[in-house]
């Protein structure tokens, strides 16, 4: 009996092509797809028990960082009122003018100073309970994006104690009446420097946020680029609604934005072209 020849047909170099992109796609599929699979099944009280868990772990590194400082509160309200005693006239002294003002401020103070040294340690946790559900080329990028946003912010602070808040207290001490001694209530001293902490901790994302921007496709480059006029008159009236009400804190706060704004389209233009050359190898290598 005569057996039947299989007569094998020659693709054509489309077929080919087409038949390496999907084994590379087999061969590339990230691991993270079974992950998202396997987490789009959990069911939604395993991702609350998940998430109290991240909650839980944030919660104890702050009460245990706050612990540790607690026994040194008015010793970093000292610190933290350094720029102001340095500007106040000799007979001049910060006051409380509520009774447990003295008590309540430093506490306060050490608070915000534990939840500022645990940062780091905050947003790993909502990395960690964030990563299972992206894919590798995410991880990729929301990596160097972290780190960068917890160093941009630190150096918003710092640059906030150590350069505007000197600047700005030494302006408004100047201009008081000569008839007037400057007295802050160590409360309202405390909520002051805390609000700029913040705007300019935050302001100093800019960067990180326009990389996002641009890399989410809800911008371009060169939409950025042809729009930077309207971007500099925005951040000046930014500035001057977040800062106090003179000019020279809106200057200081202004100019860094915009600056940053600069730095990170620089970054996204590298970005994009690395984007746009990695991509066209692979066309070259297909």
């Amino acid at each position: 009996m005569l057996k039947p020849v299989l007569k094998k047909t020659k693709k054509s170099p489309e077929q080919l092509a087409h038949d390496r992109q999907l084994d590379e796609q087999i061969v590339n599929q990230p691991l993270q797809d079974t992950i998202i699979d396997t987490l789009a099944d959990m069911p939604i009280t395993e991702h609350l028990i998940e998430l109290r868990r991240h909650l839980i772990h944030i919660f104890v590194a702050v009460i245990v960082i706050f612990l540790c400082l607690v026994g040194f509160s008015r010793h970093i309200y000292d610190l933290f009122s350094a720029p102001l005693v340095a500007q106040l006239p000799a007979n001049a002294t910060m006051i409380a003018t509520d009774i447990t003002s003295s008590f309540i401020a430093p506490i306060r103070l050490t608070l915000f100073v534990a939840v500022f040294i645990a940062m780091p340690y905050i947003l790993y946790q909502i990395w960690s309970f964030v990563a299972p559900g992206l894919y590798r080329h995410e991880k990729r990028l929301a990596l160097p994006v972290l780190v960068a946003s917890i160093v941009l912010f630190y150096v918003g602070v710092a640059f906030a104690y150590f350069v505007v808040l000197t600047s700005v207290l030494k302006f408004f001490i100047t201009f008081a009446p000569a008839n007037v001694l400057p007295m802050t209530d160590i409360q309202s001293y405390l909520d002051f420097v805390l609000k700029l902490f913040l705007v300019f901790g935050f302001t100093f994302e800019i960067p990180v946020i326009t990389l996002l921007l641009v890399l989410a496709g809800v911008v371009s480059v060169q939409s950025l680029a042809d729009k930077r006029r309207y971007i500099i008159v925005a951040c000046f009236g930014v500035s001057a609604i977040v800062t106090p009400p003179d000019g020279l804190s809106m200057l200081l706060l202004a100019i860094p934005m915009w600056l940053l704004f600069e730095l990170g389209l620089i970054a996204a233009r590298v970005l994009v072209k690395e984007k746009q050359a990695i991509a066209l190898e692979k066309q070259e290598t297909v």
